[in-house]
């Protein structure tokens, strides 16, 4: 009784349409583009854990056969150095994030609302300066601060870093302020609020996602600058951790347990970033993508 339901079952089963086709084929690929973006991270990890033989065994293992946390007790137990690098990141990383808010929003509220002269060209202007490579500016800013005596200090990089995150949360933001109706300035100007207060008490905490958005991807921007540490900082005291990651790599061969040990830690706030924050990013990336 049984096999002949089934049978009945499958014969008169619908087939798929060309919508279900289209659906499997995406979640076939969004797997696999998933999977190819992910096994890097997980290389790293593992290769973390492998003593140096099996480090570079022939055919390479995809799972430590013997775990080996030789690297991570070496480098962040017994000698604190790495510590230190992650301190002056998280500085640079922070500095710059504040910076960029502090800045980036009053300027892209005034290109959304303010009747700017050349606001078109202010526009045009911060979008070519993102397309200029860091090594074009590298020189310049490291002439600059040497007159004014900030190189080798960690305000220098992140006034350094902000140059390259200021024009682009100004261009981020300032689409989101423009999809928010003008009638809630409107509402509070009646009510005695000037330009300020309308901006900081009825604009900001509406914007909470897009700023979230920013302050995020400004954070990461700051937290991974590299060429701007190595130019303007010499003290091994003040270098973040993109230089301390750096002296792994040394004349003789590359110290991989311990350079995959210090990555795994050092992707550990970029992962956390994006885990508490991915709805905030998403929401304000999407919200931001409107046309004037």
């Amino acid at each position: 009784m049984m096999t002949t339901q089934k049978a009945y079952r499958a014969a008169n089963k619908p087939p798929l349409n060309r919508k279900s086709w289209n659906t499997i084929m995406l979640t076939v690929l969004g797997i696999f583009f998933t999977v190819v973006m992910i096994f890097p991270l997980y290389w790293v990890i593992v290769s973390s854990l492998k003593n140096t033989t099996e480090l570079f065994s022939t055919p390479p293992t995809f799972f430590p056969h013997q775990v080996d946390w030789s690297p991570y007790i070496s480098n962040f137990i017994q000698n604190t150095d790495i510590w230190r690098y992650m301190g002056n990141s998280l500085q640079i990383a922070l500095g710059t994030m504040l910076l960029s808010l502090v800045l980036g929003a009053p300027m892209a509220y005034g290109l959304a609302r303010l009747p700017v002269k050349g606001k078109q060209g202010m526009l045009l202007a911060f979008l070519v300066v993102q397309m200029f490579p860091s090594i074009m500016l590298a020189l310049p800013l490291f002439v600059i601060f040497s007159q004014i005596g900030l190189v080798n200090s960690i305000p220098a990089v992140i006034l350094a870093v902000t140059t390259r995150t200021l024009p682009f949360a100004t261009l981020v933001m300032r689409p989101y302020f423009l999809s928010l109706p003008r009638d809630l300035e409107d509402a509070a100007f009646i009510d005695g609020c000037s330009l300020w207060g309308a901006f900081y008490r009825i604009i900001m905490p509406l914007s909470r996602p897009g700023i979230l958005t920013v302050g995020a991807l400004t954070f990461l921007m700051g937290w991974s600058d590299f060429l701007f540490p190595l130019t303007l900082i010499s003290d091994d005291n003040k270098r973040p951790l993109t230089l301390g990651i750096y002296k792994f790599i040394g004349e003789y061969g590359v110290r991989w347990n311990d350079l995959m040990a210090v990555s795994v830690v050092a992707a550990l706030p970029i992962i956390l970033v994006f885990i508490f924050g991915q709805r905030y990013i998403t929401s304000g990336l999407v919200a931001g993508a409107v046309k004037e």
